[in-house]
């Protein structure tokens, strides 16, 4: 059974105004949109993170999104586990954007390795270890090689077109809840419903 302390729930991204509407930003777009359902802000400074508080299924949750730039996630994320006395393998969900995933599609993992992103790196080197749950949000180019933009290594930190952030905008909604069940009903709850749905029965 899952503890019934505070839970955790951290979107990654690179703070300032430029960065809002980027690829590599989809995991504070994800916290933003939970807020906004939850009809809070997200603006109250503690930890090196701006958080908020939300109910989820009875139970306290926090929202936060690291101040740090993305590389140094880790030591807001290391002061909120601190702070909140949080079990990170149990109590912490960490939501961040993944550039092998198409555009479109999400994947829930209950740990697992950083796979390139300075964000998951920054927070498991703080944490020392994997042993943490994340929802993996696609912003993976589905585009052909002669789109180079999309392709390129200014793709992460450049403003998403607008036909992106429609596609985008949807997938947040099911990120907002599928974050819903993990704090409901558990991790393996919420992979046997969000992973499976992506690609139907293909997969």
């Amino acid at each position: 059974m899952p503890s019934r302390g505070v839970f955790l729930v951290v979107g990654l991204g690179n703070p300032g105004i430029e960065y809002q509407f980027t690829p590599h930003n989809a995991g504070f777009l994800a916290v933003d949109r939970i807020a906004d359902q939850n009809r809070v802000a997200v603006a109250n400074r503690r930890c090196r993170a701006l958080t908020a508080k939300i109910q989820i299924a009875g139970r306290e949750v926090i929202l936060a999104k690291p101040e740090t730039f993305m590389n140094l996630s880790g030591l807001s994320v290391s002061a909120l586990v601190a702070e909140f006395q949080i079990d990170p393998a149990r109590d912490l969900l960490v939501l961040y954007d993944e550039l092998d995933l198409p555009l479109g599609v999400l994947r829930v993992r209950e740990r697992g390795s950083a796979a390139g992103h300075n964000g998951a790196r920054s927070i498991s080197g703080a944490l020392r270890s994997d042993d943490w749950a994340r929802i993996r949000i696609g912003i993976g180019p589905d585009a052909g090689p002669e789109d180079a933009f999309r392709r390129g290594k200014d793709y992460l930190l450049t403003p998403l077109r607008k036909t992106d952030l429609a596609t985008l905008d949807e997938i947040l909604d099911r990120v907002a809840r599928a974050v819903e069940v993990v704090v409901a009903k558990g991790i393996s709850a919420a992979m046997n419903e969000f992973n499976r749905r992506e690609n139907g029965p293909a997969e």
